[in-house]
């Protein structure tokens, strides 16, 4: 197994996505101090899981590939994002080393398979800074007698501190 490829060109980076069933994407800056700290974590997986044609790691400074990053869309460092058949999966943005691995076993297993597993596999959207929150859930929805009970409640602690207080000046 190899270490992450050091992408030096737009045409080395569209060759690498369209040549690789799954590419794992750190797009990281010299000057940026969590990209120094997750760097070891991000080699180790490379080593450990690289497969020619089917799972390859790249590293992209942001600074020098300015037109790649633009194009992603990385707003953050360090960015990781996941390809399947050229197309973006998940994007991990900071120095995540458990969100990294997690994220890098799943794209890992999707290396021989169409992209239909893909979506299975990852559920959630990819966020971008800037853009629109997290979606809002069912939640639950609003419980007269639990209000009253609170307010009945706070009442109470109100009336025992105020009495309680006025026992002590006495």
């Amino acid at each position: 197994m190899s270490g992450p490829i050091h992408i030096a060109s737009d045409g080395e980076w569209d060759s690498l996505l369209s040549g690789t069933s799954v590419v794992v994407a750190d797009f990281y800056a010299d000057w940026c101090g969590p990209c120094k700290m997750i760097a070891p974590h991000f080699e180790r997986l490379a080593k450990e899981h690289s497969s020619p044609k089917k799972v390859a790691f790249a590293k992209v400074n942001v600074d020098n590939q300015a037109n790649i990053a633009r194009t992603n869309g990385i707003t953050a460092m360090p960015t990781f994002k996941i390809f399947h058949n050229g197309t973006a999966i998940e994007t991990i943005r900071g120095a995540n080393p458990s969100a990294l691995t997690e994220a890098v076993n799943k794209a890992v297993s999707l290396s021989g398979s169409s992209g239909k597993k893909a979506e299975a596999v990852f559920k959630t959207p990819g966020r971008t800074l800037g853009g629109d929150g997290p979606v809002q859930g069912q939640g639950r929805p609003w419980n007269l007698s639990s209000l009253l009970n609170i307010v009945i409640m706070l009442v109470g602690l109100y009336l025992t501190s105020l009495f309680s207080a006025r026992k002590k000046e006495a």
